[in-house]
């Protein structure tokens, strides 16, 4: 794997944020800002995925948004 450098600006403030959070995990600044990137892209990669489903499935059903509203209002209704 090819490595890349980035250089990123962050205030005062947000650089104690994360070395404080570095430091508790027992971690390196760049260790922590790169974990915390990738958990970040594969929260969003399974959200899109998520998303998609429901698409599928309510393209499948044949219910509208409207449709959904409804059932999620009387759902609500019963708690």
């Amino acid at each position: 794997m090819a490595l890349a450098t980035v250089n990123l600006v962050f205030d005062d403030d947000f650089v104690k944020q994360i070395d404080y959070f570095a430091n508790t995990e027992s971690l390196t600044r760049t260790d922590l800002i790169y974990n915390s990137v990738r958990m970040y892209i594969s929260r969003k990669e399974k959200l899109k995925e998520l998303f998609a489903y429901g698409e599928h499935v309510a393209m499948e059903s044949g219910f509208s948004e409207k449709d959904v509203m409804e059932e999620i209002k009387k759902y609500r209704s019963t708690k």
